[in-house]
């Protein structure tokens, strides 16, 4: 899985919306993309994963927890631990814990490293950087979001159904909320040193 992939593929996309249109798939695609980057932009992280581990530079202060006793440094999301380093140094030996606790058991990533010692200089960690599988919130957002997107070519000014008819319906400028409902969970904080 690449890092920001797109949640839905165009051919899933036309199933759940159960398009019977050959040519919507390229038109598809657009909006599967389109709505992976707004998930990405709400829940403030990405759900893909790197294919191999990359070296990144944290440089933001870390801020100091006084129920751990712990330098808490913001990472970015990792499940995967093999092969992590920090400091050039296997994470194991490296004296640096992953955070949050509990984090692989509740099918969550790793989102800091907290250090007993305030970490002097910028910090460098090797891993494999994201989530080992999307989660099945995302992608029925993803697939609920794409849908919604697909009918605003029938509905060009934003309204959808019939006011005689009692059906009427406005499109609004936003994501879905039954979109924010399935993300529920998966939204990410980024702390401030």
């Amino acid at each position: 899985m690449p890092w920001k992939p797109d949640y839905v593929a165009a051919e899933d996309a036309a199933v759940f919306i159960r398009s019977r249109n050959p040519g919507d798939e390229a038109e598809l695609a657009t909006w599967c993309t389109a709505a992976s980057r707004a998930i990405d932009t709400r829940c403030n992280r990405q759900f893909g994963k790197v294919d191999a581990p990359q070296v990144r530079t944290y440089r933001r202060p870390a801020s100091y927890d006084v129920v751990s006793g712990l330098w808490l440094l913001e990472v970015d999301d990792v499940q995967d631990v093999t092969g992590l380093t920090v400091g050039g140094v296997a994470y194991a030996s490296s004296g640096a814990t992953l955070l949050p606790d509990n984090a692989a058991a509740d099918g969550k990533p790793y989102e800091r490293l907290g250090f007993t010692d305030y970490p002097d200089g910028p910090v460098v960690v090797s891993a494999l950087w994201g989530w080992s599988a999307v989660p099945a919130g995302v992608i029925g957002a993803c697939k609920l979001q794409v849908s919604r997107w697909d009918s605003r070519r029938d509905s060009p000014y934003g309204v959808a159904g019939s006011p005689s008819t009692g059906s009427e319906l406005r499109l609004l400028a936003r994501l879905d909320p039954d979109v924010h409902t399935a993300l529920a969970g998966l939204s990410r904080r980024r702390r401030v040193g």
